[in-house]
């Protein structure tokens, strides 16, 4: 009796697992717009810090705006490691191959002693189309990014911009632009070229730069950039409203102007910097930045709800920090209180990177009372002296803040010590990460995902007619290949190379990084962007450019 009860509740268990699995392979009905929404660095632990949070403090009910669309969790990883990097995680979610460190949006080098999945060594380096630019060249729909970081960073960059190391802005920056996108609204201003400038006069694209009015008070048909900053917007819990807006803000302001497009838009909108706090290990960051992000998504489930032709998805491109509430050097933490655990936390009024940005302005013999006014705490001498002995140093890169000697890290440790939130590191984990997501008509994928399978869900609810693969050999074919049989050259003397192609009395002229040629000295728009690839001295373009000559 006890074997068959064992074996019913097995096939019970067996047929809501296949159940499960055929709810997410049936075919998903495509919507006309397609969002998503990729709170960076988000473990499971700060999900959960931040509904207790705003529980506390009650400043939003008992629940999360995501909380009604949990629907599984992602296996995300890079094409060589288990534990991804952004620029690898998102390429994936948006082109459908796993990358390696660093990749943004293009075919990984193999690794055949640790690759996780098959990669084909010849095809290294290849440009891979996203759901973005499928959405824009397949679709003709809009495009948007908005994300509080600078704009080429690897999140927004793996949605429309193609390189094999994600730092190289200098050649990021301008795919970006070049990709005529319908709004990208983030940090950058530094970032900016004389030649993007000029491009988005020529294309009558709206520049906004560092004014929040001229932000809130446009409402135009214009493709527009809003850029806040020489470089990443502030925390959210650090921003003056009266000069930056919130993600929330600018979410809504994006679909106010994609919305107007008659066949649908792409959207990824980025919680950029929860990523940032996890890896300076400070846990009032987490807890607002995923706040701060968790009001967009009530945004756009808001829209999409209204709308009734919008899909959503709700996913992070990997964890960092292990995150946690409860850590081993705190004993009797299971019987902690509310008060215990969301008090002390509570009554932080800036993340360290806000309350050192005040200190390094302020006299040390104001720092204790500086340091109360915004956190409540009574600094000891030894923490006083700790702060006063690393005034000079700052960790320049905010991945390793958790691990150096700068006042922010300092600042943090003496916030985290009067909480009971807890830290394994101050890098990327591999953990799974949650999934939650919104049809129209329910079809939604469930269950554990890998990243591979978003990018066929996101591309299944675009409707794509032309798999991302064969696009590729559209619109990313190699020089050599296009113009087989034909005299060509390409001059590395410009600040991009360009590629030149003679065919009698014609001459095709086609810069790197951009989606602009010139026939005989007279621009020809392309689109998509041209990548070149110095790794292997390759041009990377569309195919139908053979026929311009």
């Amino acid at each position: 009796m006890k074997k068959l009860s064992v074996c019913l509740l097995l096939f019970f268990v067996f047929s809501i697992i296949t159940f499960a699995r055929q709810q997410y392979r049936r075919p998903v009905k495509p919507t006309k717009n397609v969002i998503v929404m990729i709170p960076d660095g988000t473990s499971i632990g700060v999900v959960s810090a931040a509904r207790w949070y705003q529980i506390y403090n009650n400043s939003g009910g008992e629940h999360l705006a995501i909380d009604p669309y949990m629907c599984g969790t992602v296996k995300t990883f890079s094409s060589n490691a288990p534990i991804g990097d952004s620029a690898p995680t998102t390429s994936c979610y948006m082109t459908g191959m796993p990358q390696r460190t660093g990749n943004v949006a293009i075919y990984p080098v193999a690794d055949p002693a640790n690759d996780l999945v098959p990669v084909d060594p010849d095809m290294a380096y290849q440009p891979l189309p996203t759901v973005l630019e499928a959405a824009k060249y397949q679709q003709n729909k809009a495009t948007g990014l908005v994300v509080t970081v600078e704009f080429p960073h690897a999140t927004p960059a793996d949605c429309a911009a193609h390189y094999y190391a994600r730092g190289k802005y200098e050649y990021i920056a301008p795919q970006m632009a070049y990709q005529n996108l319908d709004v990208m609204f983030g940090g950058g201003n530094s970032i900016l070229t004389d030649d993007i400038r000029q491009y988005f006069k020529n294309t009558g694209t709206v520049l906004i730069q560092d004014d929040v009015e001229a932000f809130r008070s446009f409402n135009g048909k214009e493709k527009v950039w809003a850029l806040f900053g020489e470089r990443e917007l502030p925390y959210d819990l650090d921003r003056d409203p009266e000069t930056v807006p919130s993600l929330q803000e600018m979410t809504q302001k994006a679909l106010d102007r994609l919305s107007q497009n008659e066949n649908g838009f792409f959207l990824m909108v980025e919680g950029s910097k929860v990523d940032w706090s996890a890896h300076g290990n400070d846990a009032i960051g987490c807890i607002s930045e995923y706040l701060a992000f968790d009001k967009a998504v009530a945004t756009v489930m808001d829209f999409a709800g209204k709308n009734g032709e919008t899909t959503v998805i709700v996913l992070p491109d990997h964890g960092n920090s292990g995150f946690t509430i409860g850590r081993r050097d705190l004993k009797s933490y299971d019987k902690a209180t509310f008060d215990d655990l969301f008090k002390n936390v509570s009554k932080f009024r800036k993340t360290g990177e806000g309350l050192e940005r005040i200190l390094l302005k302020s006299k040390p013999e104001r720092f204790k009372a500086i340091f109360k006014e915004y956190t409540d705490i009574d600094l000891t001498e030894d923490e006083l002296n700790q702060l006063l002995s690393s005034k000079n140093y700052k960790e320049a890169d905010y991945m390793k803040v958790s691990n150096s000697v700068n006042m922010a890290s300092v600042i943090i440790k003496i916030m985290n010590s009067r909480t009971y939130f807890g830290f394994t590191t101050g890098g990327h984990t591999g953990e799974e990460v949650f999934l939650a997501a919104y049809h129209p008509d329910g079809d939604i994928p469930v269950g554990m995902n890998t990243n591979v399978e978003i990018n066929r869900y996101l591309c299944a609810a675009l409707g794509l007619k032309t798999p991302l693969p064969e696009m590729a050999k559209e619109i990313f074919v190699k020089h050599t290949d296009v113009f087989s049989g034909m005299d060509y050259t390409i001059d590395r003397s410009t600040a991009f190379p360009v590629l030149k192609v003679k065919k009698g009395n014609a001459t095709l002229s086609i810069p790197a990084f951009k989606s602009v040629v010139y026939l005989n000295d007279q621009p020809v728009a392309l689109s998509s962007v041209v990548v070149y690839i110095d790794k292997n001295d390759t041009f990377y373009l569309p195919k139908s450019l053979a026929g311009k000559l």
